[in-house]
């Protein structure tokens, strides 16, 4: 397995991460919302949740995942080992928390359905949230969308004062973390096969059928669905599936396909080849890999934000 002593989330995050968090901070109401997040700290009672509800790893405690755990934190150069649970539940799924306490969780569906190698994929997928410090954002994104739901059990009267345009923006920049999030797990596995049939099993593998999943049908079916594109039409309700705003439902990840063409096209990158040959962004240090920007697409996105919250805001005195 190859390891990155030293390398910083900036080697490897990627710009469209950047610019969506660049455009969400810039949204009004965040700097309110971040202060009173910060202030009553969130993470605290999920953790004690996961110590008294789920399975903690270790050594002695589903040592064959500890194993791989442990491989994939010497990968990317994780010197503090987060805790990792394993829960009980039936849907395939992992996911990273917390900042001071930081760990990762396993629902058990997902360990029945997948394979090692494929579990090592999502382990460094998850670890790469940790190691760019997503977690602390995502958390607020999740209690930002229950405050406006009412369903958090403390809003600080804040429920009235997000507006729309900061939850698109909240969840614009989920989408675009789990970009960087698959680039720490082509990193770890080093072979972009494997981390995409991994995706595959998880968009639609099955324990009786799994064998005949073929990754060259689901390339071609990659191809297929960037040319649906053409259509501005297309264009536009992938929008809408992305941002159900009347229902109050959003995707917190990109399509599966859309990630399958985004990491293809790092792998061939000459960034990526930097990187295996150690030429990459180090902890504390200006970086000797270029990172590419684009500052006008934060820009962008703030504007579109903007004109949405805009657009929702007519519908709604039109009602």
């Amino acid at each position: 397995m190859p390891s990155y002593p030293g390398i910083s989330s900036e080697a490897f995050r990627h710009p469209l991460d950047r610019q969506a968090e660049q455009a969400l901070r810039s949204v009004p109401g965040f700097d309110l919302v971040a202060r009173k997040f910060v202030e009553f700290v969130y993470e605290r009672p999920r953790y004690v949740y996961l110590m008294g509800n789920t399975i903690q790893v270790g050594v002695r405690q589903y040592s064959s995942i500890y194993q791989i755990f442990r491989e994939c934190l010497q990968s990317l150069d994780i010197t503090i080992e987060p805790a990792l649970f394993v829960s009980q539940a039936p849907s395939v799924n992992a996911y990273a928390l917390g900042q001071e306490k930081p760990c990762v969780v396993l629902n058990s569906a997902l360990l029945d359905l997948v394979s090692e190698t494929e579990l090592r994929s999502v382990i460094a997928h998850e670890l790469g949230h940790l190691k760019c410090g997503h977690t602390t954002l995502t958390q607020m994104a999740m209690w930002v969308n229950m405050a406006i739901a009412g369903l958090a059990d403390f809003t600080f009267g804040l429920s009235n004062l997000i507006s729309t345009g900061l939850l698109l923006a909240f969840y614009e920049w989920l989408r675009k973390a789990e970009l960087s999030a698959d680039r720490a797990s082509l990193l770890v596995m080093d072979d972009l096969n494997l981390v995409l049939s991994g995706m595959m099993r998880l968009a639609g593998g099955s324990l009786k059928y799994g064998h005949e999943l073929s990754l060259e049908e689901l390339i071609k079916q990659s191809d297929r669905y960037q040319a649906l594109d053409e259509d501005q039409l297309n264009q536009f309700y992938k929008f809408s599936l992305y941002n159900d705003v009347q229902s109050g439902v959003f995707l917190t990840h990109p399509f599966t396909i859309e990630r399958v063409r985004y990491l293809q096209e790092w792998s061939a990158s000459s960034e990526f080849q930097q990187i295996k040959q150690g030429k990459y962004v180090r902890v504390g240090s200006e970086g000797s890999v270029e990172v590419e920007t684009q500052p006008d697409e934060a820009e962008k996105l703030k504007r579109q934000i903007e004109e949405l919250q805009k657009e929702i805001d007519r519908l709604k005195r039109t009602e």
